[in-house]
């Protein structure tokens, strides 16, 4: 089912703004380890010639593709239902039924229900630790990490997005358990930038600089991602949205990048 952001993958030019614009894939698919957006489908599959026997070449075996199909079925059976009575109030026989599958394969694909709308290994934590890795000289943490999540966030005002956003936040924020997964999934993010961070810098260990670097990255794109939802379910899209997002993640990098020395001063 729908998931967090944008599908990114890491930008090779910045803006003057340093904002690394993530690519998306036709469709607007997201991430489905944040919150989710719009059903995970498995790649079109390109009809192919037979094969000799072993497979067939230039496109996935008979049995893969079968088992993509199963999956989107599954995915799509879940949305459907998680969007009509809420995460909560639907169980996994009701999935399994309505995806015309038996429940233990629902279980084989998503070893727990919460695996329907959040992925296990989200896209983002590949592509976001590669725009660090990648920066260029005399680029900082902040400003690669941030500005990948900025240009990824904004991504979710494009029209393809905005339904998606907009079902997955009432799916998500009607459900307990989902809003405990996402916090959980948002940790593991800030955990894995931070190790690269610490790697980098070769901290020592208990050194917080890491960890306090990471945190305000995540924390960006979870006020966006937040922000993000709030506007779609009040009408607001497309262009509009996307500039808002853009705007808003600017004033949060120049926070990162600049301090917080001057903010919020006692007058």
């Amino acid at each position: 089912m729908a998931h967090a952001l944008p599908r990114p993958t890491p930008a090779t030019e910045t803006s003057p703004q340093v904002e690394q614009t993530p690519a998306v894939p036709a469709g607007g698919s997201v991430i489905r380890a944040v919150p989710s957006v719009t059903p995970s489908r498995p790649a079109p599959v390109t009809p192919v010639e037979a094969a000799p026997e072993g497979g067939r070449k230039g496109g996935p075996g008979a049995r893969e593709r079968k088992r993509q199909e199963t999956r989107a079925r599954i995915v799509d059976a879940a949305a459907e239902l998680f969007a009509q009575r809420g995460f909560d109030a639907v169980s996994v026989m009701e999935i399994a039924r309505h995806a015309g599958v038996v429940e233990k394969t629902v279980f084989n694909h998503f070893p727990v229900k919460e695996g329907l709308v959040f992925d296990a290994d989200p896209p983002m934590r590949t592509a976001l630790l590669d725009a660090v890795r990648r920066r260029p000289a005399g680029e900082s943490v902040s400003a690669a990490a941030g500005s990948f999540v900025v240009g990824a966030v904004s991504l979710l005002g494009s029209p393809e997005a905005a339904t998606g956003v907009a079902r997955m936040a009432r799916v998500i924020w009607g459900s307990r358990t989902l809003q405990v997964r996402e916090r959980e999934i948002l940790g593991e993010l800030t955990n894995a930038l931070a190790g690269l961070i610490a790697e980098e810098t070769s901290a020592r260990p208990g050194q917080v600089e890491p960890w306090l670097a990471a945190h305000a990255v995540m924390g960006l794109y979870a006020s966006l991602l937040e922000l993000a939802r709030d506007r779609v379910l009040a009408g607001v899209g497309g262009l509009e949205l996307s500039a808002e997002l853009r705007r808003q993640g600017r004033r949060g990098l120049s926070l990162l990048q600049f301090g917080l020395a001057g903010y919020a001063k006692r007058r």
